[in-house]
């Protein structure tokens, strides 16, 4: 399964389980975080912390479903970069509109809930 979700109270992660993100992905992607969105879903962090490499199509789903949330009052956090994804972020500028973390627990806590 390529995205599996966890879920601490009201926090939900989804976890990416790709070394690779790619156009072949973003699509399904940018479904399960919409899908998720739409619940009701306020406090959604990804994990990409097994990517060793996105594409901007990812990338791009990313965006998508932080403006989607955000417009909803909600947030969109991340965790876990390898080198060359931190790369895209920085190249790309992304890092200045998510908020990133180095663990899973520190984005949990940092909606307020306990890990």
């Amino acid at each position: 399964m390529d995205f599996t979700r966890e879920t601490y109270t009201d926090v939900i992660v989804e976890v990416v389980n790709l070394t690779r993100a790619t156009l072949k992905e973003a699509e399904e992607f940018k479904k399960v975080l919409s899908e998720e969105i739409d619940k009701g879903t306020r406090k959604l962090i990804v994990d990409l912390r097994e990517c060793e490499f996105i594409d901007s199509t990812f990338l791009g789903a990313l965006v998508v479903s932080l403006k989607k949330i955000t417009a909803l009052g909600g947030d969109l956090r991340l965790v876990g970069f390898q080198p060359s994804v931190h790369s895209m972020f920085e190249l790309t500028r992304m890092y200045r509109v998510f908020e990133a973390f180095q663990t899973r627990q520190s984005a949990v806590e940092s909606f307020g809930v306990k890990f």
